[in-house]
């Protein structure tokens, strides 16, 4: 298992009983709203794993999960009335306790509902001090920590991806945090940091270039706004 440095378990501020099980669960919550896009949902469904599945109600996982999907933040005091706050949006929930293989114990995958008939799932893991890991994007294995503004980017591996990617970037002066690519058989894909928010015309050549199969820009600098449905 990856050994994390002192700094990474500095608790934080938060409203709740436990790091890793509320403030680390309600910023997973945070992450996945980020990632899912702009598309209204009206139903999300929680599949719970290890730790994060036997002790949910006791320790608070729960009420944070439901929190997090609705922007808000683990320390903010409407944190506790979440369940009350989704049940005056309409917004369906359901908490399920399932194995989700060789993932961290305190992980849950969360899976959105579209008005639209589709869905989307995003899996993420507490690993301490309140601090996370998101891990996969529906099929896609990631891995950020959703500290900095990230591009997300699948493809089928071939030259000049990197390239353009680092050169679009830099060349309008932003600075690179990490960049990290994942293989599986020919597809690729590329996780890449950036230390500041990036505007989006300069993005618009990345996110539309046809050799993306999936391409996804997560901002969790500007604030996030509650997209399921009133």
């Amino acid at each position: 298992m990856k050994r994390y440095k002192a700094f990474d378990v500095v608790g934080p501020i938060m409203v709740g009983p436990s790091s890793s099980h509320t403030a680390g669960a309600c910023k997973i919550g945070n992450a996945a709203l980020a990632i899912s896009g702009d598309s209204p949902f009206h139903k999300v469904r929680f599949n719970l794993h290890g730790s994060f599945a036997s002790t949910y109600r006791g320790h608070g996982t729960d009420m944070a999960l439901v929190g997090g999907i609705l922007g808000i933040m683990p320390d903010d005091e409407q944190l506790r009335d979440s369940f009350k706050i989704a049940e005056e949006k309409g917004l369906a929930y359901e908490f399920v306790e399932t194995d989700l293989g060789d993932r961290h114990p305190n992980s849950v995958e969360i899976v959105f509902f579209y008005d639209n008939g589709g869905h989307l799932s995003v899996t993420g893991s507490s690993i301490g001090g309140g601090n996370i890991l998101i891990v996969a994007i529906n099929d896609i294995e990631v891995a950020f920590k959703n500290q900095y503004p990230t591009l997300i980017l699948q493809y089928q591996e071939q030259k000049g991806v990197i390239a353009l990617v680092s050169s679009i970037l830099t060349d309008n002066d932003y600075n690179i945090e990490t960049m990290v690519t994942n293989k599986i058989d020919e597809t690729v894909t590329l996780v890449t940091e950036i230390t500041h928010s990036v505007d989006p015309a300069i993005l618009e050549p990345i996110l539309k270039d046809p050799r993306f199969e999936f391409a996804k820009y997560v901002d969790i600098i500007k604030p996030m706004q509650r997209r399921h449905h009133d």
